[in-house]
């Protein structure tokens, strides 16, 4: 029997749709793979097999074959042991078929069949938005971050027997509040009203934010110029909800959303040591993934000791 399951990878800053399909047919007993994936992704056959043993369900002795579509996108990580496991599920009749036609699926397995949480939920689900889905199914851990979207119902599920559960009855577990509507306590913030004198420092640092100008420090150490630099983000406009949203965005995808606060409500402020890599400071790679550049978007990226930085780095930023 054939199925397929649509998840989500992360390609740069979006994500891109990706169908899960299984195929059991008649043959040598065998759990293969393909679809150009990493060896993190080819790991997901032994979890999802071990998972679903623990639940008491034995997979049949057949050839039980997966594929992730599209074929020329690389996949990383663990984010396909959910919608892995579900494509297994429906192919050998342990859920009925079409139950999740319009649903979109992402999570990562534990071997007795819990759900952890990922990152870039953010982007899935907005992917998902954009494809007409009518729910997502996340991990439980990752819902307040899903939730942010609005216009598609998002739900976190905690075991992969409540995924089996919704397949036969469609009844979901209980859903936890709105983040958007919980009352949040402003962060606390640096402020230039901590520093005395430096008046012409500071006044360039309100030019510079003004304009959203470059600013060169130059000064001996300890003449606080990491000090007036911490503080340049207090001074700048408030974040309106689009740039909250594309910085959350961002930060989901790189896995560094703070723990409790899915939406980010501050403008960044990254300070990489001079001896980063130009990769580490651009971003990129096969698999391209956010740098230091992306992490400041919308807020400051201050390198002290711009001089010792390797030359290449800098020809990097320059351009």
């Amino acid at each position: 029997m054939f199925c397929s399951i649509l998840s989500a990878a992360i390609y740069g800053v979006d994500a891109v749709p990706i169908w899960v399909e299984a195929d059991v047919s008649s043959g040598m007993p065998v759990f293969s793979m393909v679809g150009f994936v990493s060896s993190q992704v080819r790991e997901a056959q032994d979890r999802v097999r071990t998972a679903l043993r623990n639940l008491g369900i034995l997979l049949p002795p057949k050839r039980i074959t997966i594929n992730l579509s599209p074929g020329d996108i690389r996949k990383e990580g663990t984010r396909f042991d959910l919608p892995i496991a579900a494509a297994v599920l429906q192919a050998v009749g342990e859920i009925p078929e079409h139950a999740l036609d319009g649903v979109m699926l992402i999570g990562e397995l534990h071997l007795d069949g819990r759900i952890e949480r990922i990152a870039g939920v953010l982007p899935s689900v907005l992917m998902a938005r954009e494809k007409g889905c009518r729910i997502c199914l996340v991990p439980a851990g990752n819902l307040r971050e899903g939730r942010i979207v609005s216009g598609i119902r998002v739900t976190g599920i905690r075991h992969l027997h409540e995924l089996i559960q919704f397949c036969k009855d469609s009844s979901l577990p209980p859903s936890e509040p709105d983040p958007v509507s919980e009352p949040e306590k402003p962060a606390a913030q640096e402020d230039f009203r901590d520093i005395r004198g430096q008046t012409p420092v500071i006044r360039a640092a309100l030019i510079s934010a003004a304009g959203f100008h470059n600013l060169l420090l130059s000064g001996p150490p300890g003449s606080g110029k990491s000090m007036i630099a911490r503080r340049i983000p207090g001074i700048l406009p408030p974040l309106t909800p689009e740039e909250s949203l594309e910085i959350s965005r961002i930060y989901s995808i790189a896995g560094l959303l703070p723990e409790g606060q899915p939406l980010m409500k501050s403008r960044p402020f990254r300070a990489p040591h001079h001896n980063i890599s130009a990769a580490a400071l651009c971003g990129g790679g096969m698999i391209p993934r956010p740098g230091e550049i992306t992490l400041a978007h919308r807020g400051i990226l201050y390198i002290d000791e711009l001089p010792e930085a390797d030359p290449r780095t800098l020809e990097m930023l320059r351009q």
